[in-house]
């Protein structure tokens, strides 16, 4: 029996955190029983947790985890080797804003035995022109300095095989603020097999964003620097495929 992990890093949303467990438990009921939807709490300050275990009391297949604050790449990660660790066989990652739709991921999860990766493109997307700035940018980025083409390196919602996430994820620097996108970057530097599927991306559907351009700028920077030191380790892989 092949378990499907949901992994949802959430920090701040308890205007949101209910709505989004209506909207995703019944995802991972429909696959099995062993499937889980995992939502790792980023030490919020607000009641985020309590009304996740709450939540939990009816919903066997809901597992909620709590850890201090590190931000989204980071908890994103964490969410990644709880999955592995626990013994998942794809790892299906979204976020707790309510910008995707649960209705959609049926055709990535008719895929899964087709591509190691399957991966969102946020067509015409609604989250405003500052992130579709962010997004242009970071893909000229990756392109510059990987040399790669990554169709959208940052999309949170894909669905991946454990096998190949638990290959790739060791490139990536404990905490990486930008985890997500240097994991798309090494699927396409190791010429795995990926797919890009457009999505739906919606607004916020409530609470507050934690993310703001002066943020955006600070990790950014810090990004820059961190590539640099990743991109010594990908040219390795370069090197190991070009020996195959």
């Amino acid at each position: 029996m092949k378990k499907l992990f949901i992994v949802i890093p959430a920090y701040n949303e308890a205007d949101n955190i209910e709505q989004l467990v209506d909207d995703w438990y019944p995802v991972v009921k429909k696959i099995n029983k062993e499937s889980q939807l995992v939502i790792i709490d980023d030490g919020s300050k607000d009641d985020t947790f309590k009304i996740l275990k709450k939540l939990k009391k009816d919903r066997p297949q809901l597992t909620c985890v709590t850890k201090p604050n590190a931000g989204h790449g980071a908890t994103v990660l964490y969410g990644y080797h709880y999955a592995l660790d626990h013994g998942a066989d794809y790892v299906f990652q979204t976020d707790s804003d309510g910008q995707t739709l649960p209705s959609e991921f049926d055709q990535f999860w008719k895929l899964r035995n087709e591509y190691d990766m399957v991966i969102g493109h946020r067509k015409g997307r609604e989250d405003g022109f500052a992130r579709v700035v962010v997004t242009k940018t970071l893909r000229l980025v990756v392109r510059l300095r990987f040399h790669v083409k990554v169709t959208d390196a940052n999309t949170p919602f894909r669905l991946m095989t454990a096998k190949s996430l638990k290959e790739n994820i060791e490139y990536v620097p404990k905490d990486f603020n930008l985890s997500n996108v240097i994991l798309s970057v090494i699927y396409a530097k190791r010429k795995q097999k990926v797919k890009y599927i457009p999505i739906t991306f919606r607004p916020r559907q409530g609470g507050v964003n934690s993310i703001n351009l002066p943020k955006i700028f600070r990790i950014g920077r810090q990004a820059l620097k961190d590539f640099r030191q990743i991109n010594k380790s990908l040219k390795q892989i370069d090197r190991e495929e070009k020996k195959k």
